[in-house]
């Protein structure tokens, strides 16, 4: 396969960096394989992406909504143009099987969509004032310049969750790709360019998190730092910007339940299982990495899960035979692997896996077995700790009311899920959960780009991404007052009679 030459894209201009020092991207399922070499950019790239993007910004900003709006439906149209393209590429660079990296690819375009359609209701509120011949109303303002740092695990719907309603809402930005995925990044913004954005609006610089991304994060001139990855990164990020009075939006980890109940359909709950627990190689912040079995169906559903996992094929995204692919690098395959040596060590059982697949061409990229792990107890690491691989970790609870105290027993809250037949137990769920979200008879993971995407606790900081809650991140809110009265009128002064 051909190496591709990614560039920074700067103020309508493709670019390397500054220092004209590059990196590599490799094949997670053929390391030997590089996909593409992307600029090591530094603090100098940065200081350019920050000056052309505040250029932009006086001239965007005041760019009608709905006009900006048609740019990004020109976005969404040229991503269905080129969906194979780009799910080929992230099969390829990021290793998820050919059918979940076309769902990457497809939530970018729901969200062009959804974005372009806000473009026309960016709605305000007009409310009565308390003072004759007074108009009241509030509207909503861009904020500037934000920074969007992303994950690599969806390459091309994060990036989209970011910058579009940031576009719509009259910020220009600068995207920072993860440097496991930089060419999936630099095609998409080659589809960003390609819609007409004027030059400075949207901006890409490649590199490492702690150059890059630390340089945009403390930068005087960024407005806005919305940021997905882990928490340790984020407490970062979030404290850096509370320091400089940037505003950030946190989208981090989680420790994802799936609590089956006795009565609940347990082939239902077995196939949100193995999508929650081993999709995308257990690579999502959604992902199902605790299953909270009842006592009186514990049993039967292990050895079902355990049949499931024995089937799953593993092997390259772009196979189509694949069902688990590989874990993005030796890095986080190695973090996977040391967590075996945790469990076994804290007294839980590997039912299944537990280990790096060394078979045929397995071990020439980054494969681990998908794994199961029993008599698990809350307390345990590998019940509390976010793995981010196919690794799943079973715990036995007598009652729904354990259920729901073990579910929520977690410095994270992101996603959640209740199998039951039971419409008590789903609502009682739906309320004491503590998450960002909660599934009934549904898995952990799967989003929908019209409603709110976020957690509580050290999952993320009170913001929501997708739906009309991004607007809330993108936009500050101006109150406006119109006095038509001709006259002095002083509010909240006591001058009635």
């Amino acid at each position: 396969m051909t190496t591709l030459t990614c560039q920074n894209y700067l103020d309508g201009q493709w670019l390397d960096a500054f220092t004209k020092n590059t990196l590599d991207s490799c094949n997670p399922a053929l390391v030997s394989e590089v996909v593409a070499t992307f600029p090591r950019s530094q603090a100098e790239d940065v200081d350019k992406a920050v000056a052309a993007a505040r250029k932009a910004y006086i001239s965007w900003r005041k760019v009608p909504a709905p006009a900006r709006a048609e740019y990004i439906f020109r976005v969404g149209e040229l991503l269905l143009q080129h969906k194979e393209e780009l799910a080929q590429l992230i099969s390829r660079e990021m290793g998820k099987p050919l059918t979940e990296a076309r769902g990457d690819v497809q939530e970018g375009i729901d969200c062009a969509f959804y974005s372009a359609g806000e473009g026309r209701r960016l709605f305000g509120v007009t409310t009565p004032s308390e003072m004759p011949n007074k108009f009241a109303m509030t509207v909503r303002m861009p904020i500037g310049v934000c920074a969007l740092i992303t994950p690599w695990n969806f390459p091309v719907a994060i990036p989209c969750w970011k910058a579009m309603p940031a576009l719509v809402c009259g910020n220009t930005v600068i995207l920072k790709p993860a440097e496991d995925t930089p060419a999936c990044a630099t095609k998409l913004v080659e589809i960003f360019a390609a819609a007409g954005l004027p030059p400075g609006v949207i901006n890409l610089v490649h590199g490492v998190g702690e150059e890059v991304g630390k340089a945009l994060v403390e930068h005087p001139d960024i407005d806005l730092v919305s940021f997905t990855g882990s928490s340790e990164t984020g407490a970062y990020v979030g404290a850096t910007c509370g320091r400089t009075h940037k505003r950030v939006c946190l989208e981090m980890g989680g420790k994802n339940a799936q609590v089956v109940m006795e009565d609940a359909d347990l082939e239902l709950a077995l196939d949100g299982a193995v999508w929650g627990a081993f999709g995308t190689t257990g690579q999502r912040c959604t992902a199902t990495s605790r299953l909270i079995l009842h006592r009186d169906i514990k049993e039967q559903f292990t050895t079902m899960l355990y049949e499931r996992a024995a089937k799953l094929r593993l092997g390259a995204g772009y196979d189509p035979d694949t069902e688990i692919g590989p874990i993005i690098n030796r890095r986080q395959l190695q973090r996977v692997n040391e967590y075996m040596h945790i469990a076994r060590a804290e007294g839980a059982k590997i039912l299944i896996g537990g280990e790096i697949a060394r078979d045929g061409l397995l071990k020439e990229g980054n494969f681990f077995l998908p794994t199961i792990l029993d008599n698990v107890t809350p307390e345990m690491r590998v019940a509390r700790e976010e793995i981010f691989g196919p690794v799943v970790a079973l715990i036995e609870v007598n009652s729904f009311e354990e259920a729901i105290a073990i579910l929520n027993d977690t410095k994270y809250g992101l996603s959640s899920s209740v199998y039951t037949r039971n419409i008590n137990r789903a609502f009682a769920a739906m309320r004491d959960i503590e998450a960002g979200i909660t599934y009934i008879n549904g898995p952990t993971i799967g989003a929908e780009v019209h409603l709110p995407f976020g957690g509580v606790k050290q999952t993320g900081n009170g913001h929501r991404e997708a739906g009309t809650t991004a607007l809330d991140v993108f936009t500050e809110w101006k109150s406006v007052y119109v006095d038509f009265s001709g006259s002095l009128q002083r509010a909240q002064i006591d001058n009635r009679n």
